[in-house]
């Protein structure tokens, strides 16, 4: 059966990105990372960024969100997000789209959830962070999102610690997290790249028909 494209005339672009720099500072000076990139995505729409290691995949997605390692800096270029410009919000703007807006899916699950703290706890966090929730209705929440993402037994998993988990269940944990507050886009950075093909195809699938549910752009 053909794939048949969107058309996406009439729609405002949810992100749109315009000759986008990214540079670093080294003792020798900034060293560009990103050069002039330009994207676009629309509401509900799935987007690939495709090239090899140390292209500036990763490093585009953390500008848009303004999480850029160590020395990175915008070094030019546009970042529209809902037709607002991100590269010039201050730091507590940013801190209010991260999450409620824009979500995340990094690429090491170990060292992005808190070995000390339970999975459900975690969840709880970004569930409160982004004021999604309280009370009574947080419990319930929390074990809709892990089910969401494809976790069994959500209230003996909820009590449980990462290290507890495989390398595909802390991604889902993971994914968990970054669909907490229901943002318009998701980021997942290369969420899979640790873990073999089999477990790769099913929790890309699987975020495949969750975004599309959710009515989720995806980067």
């Amino acid at each position: 059966m053909p794939v048949v494209e969107k058309d996406y005339s009439d729609v405002e672009p949810l992100l749109e990105i315009k000759d986008l720099e990214v540079a670093f500072q080294s003792s020798t000076g900034m060293v560009p990372a990103v050069r002039k990139a330009n994207l676009t995505i629309y509401p509900g729409q799935s987007v690939a960024i495709v090239g090899e290691s140390g292209s500036g995949k990763s490093t585009t997605a953390h500008a848009i969100i303004n999480l850029l390692p160590g020395t990175g800096k915008i070094t030019g270029g546009s970042i529209k997000f809902q037709g607002e410009e991100l590269t010039t919000k201050s730091r507590k703007a940013m801190e209010r789209l991260r999450g409620k807006h824009i979500g995340l899916v990094p690429q090491d699950p170990m060292s992005n959830l808190n070995p000390v703290w339970k999975i459900g706890f975690q969840v709880r966090e970004a569930l409160q962070a982004n004021n999604v929730v309280k009370g009574s209705e947080m419990h319930k929440r929390v074990n809709q999102l892990l089910a969401e993402a494809g976790l069994e037994d959500t209230e003996r998993v909820a009590k449980q610690y990462p290290h507890e988990f495989s390398g595909g269940m802390r991604q889902r944990a993971l994914i968990a997290i970054g669909l907490a507050a229901r943002p318009e886009l998701l980021i997942a950075d290369e969420p899979t790249s640790a873990l073999d093909v089999t477990v790769q195809r099913r929790i890309l699938d699987h975020l495949d028909n969750l975004t599309k549910e959710l009515g989720t752009a995806v980067l």
